[in-house]
């Protein structure tokens, strides 16, 4: 059992598409109008199919109240990290502590090196994104008044003022897959956002888990600090069957229940791209895992 005892959360996973500018924010409010605790967005600076995700993250959080935003998730590549520190703390402030930041190293290094990027070696990738994360903490530290001197190999700042600090305590996810990314995100990460469709199995969730957990441990971490979050996908049907997440709204709670149960994840993300799909997963499907998960809390609590 893995059951970390974290808040189920729920949200959405949306594309940016240009060719309907409109759509993505329809999205959104229609997450928040569904009950989703999230509304997120793929960045990929380089697609100029896709609207620029910072601006569309702002843009979308004039057009909403409750829900909480974020990229999943944020190139770090082609955002350098100071200028990102000051973007989220800002975003943070004018949505009302609405934003969290997830993070990602790149991996699609043709298309970044032609936006101006520099290539990295997968290794480089997380040296930079972790010392990115502690760019990016430092800047939102205003509880001293001293500027900021950063000697890294990826991020020199010699000097830099601090602030503006956010309006909450905004969490940094980190989308990671590999063993030294999960290492990083044990270490350093407020969320482990990985997606189920990059892997073979739910299964490999346990595996990959344990690594965080060691890592964060021997960080002088507790493993609860890390929320354990991951992006779904599937097919809501009217019947059961015997593929994962394919099947009725039984199948699904079961399902994603189990997740919680076994490998400790809290947070589920959907990708869809209809707003009738995130009302579904709202109402019906979010109501029905928390119960399940609380269910199963409940009798391990008598044990």
């Amino acid at each position: 059992m893995a059951d970390y005892g974290q808040d189920i959360l729920f949200g959405s996973f949306i594309t940016p598409v240009n060719a309907n500018p409109q759509h993505a924010v329809n999205m959104a409010v229609a997450s928040e109008n569904a009950g989703l605790d999230l509304a997120t967005f793929q960045d990929h600076p380089y697609q100029p199919s896709f609207l620029d995700t910072w601006t569309l993250l702002s843009y979308v959080a004039a057009q909403t109240s409750r829900i909480k935003l974020s990229g999943n998730v944020i190139n770090l590549p082609l955002r350098p990290a100071p200028v990102l520190a000051r973007a989220a703390a800002s975003l943070d402030l004018l949505s009302g502590g609405r934003f969290e930041l997830g993070l990602g190293a790149g991996g699609f290094w043709d298309p970044i090196v032609a936006m101006g990027g520099k290539r990295l070696t997968p290794g480089q990738s997380v040296e930079a994104l972790s010392e990115g994360i502690d760019v990016i903490r430092e800047l939102w530290n205003t509880d001293t008044r001293e500027r900021l001197v950063f000697d890294g190999e990826h991020y020199q700042l010699n000097g830099a003022k601090r602030g503006p600090a956010p309006a909450h305590k905004i969490e940094i996810w980190v989308g990671a897959l590999k063993p030294r990314m999960l290492r990083l995100v044990g270490r350093k990460a407020d969320g482990w956002l990985p997606s189920l469709g990059y892997l073979s199995s739910h299964e490999e969730l346990r595996g990959m888990s344990e690594v965080i957990d060691a890592a964060a441990i021997k960080a002088g971490r507790d493993p609860k600090d890390v929320r354990r979050m991951t992006n779904v996908g599937g097919q809501f049907l009217n019947e059961r069957t015997d593929k994962f997440l394919q099947g009725n709204e039984e199948q699904w709670a079961e399902e994603l229940a189990l997740l919680t149960r076994e490998y400790g994840t809290s947070t589920f993300i959907i990708s869809a791209d209809q707003a009738e799909l995130v009302e579904y997963f709202g109402t019906e499907i979010a109501p029905a895992v928390r119960e399940r998960v609380a269910s199963d809390r409940r009798d391990r609590s008598v044990l």
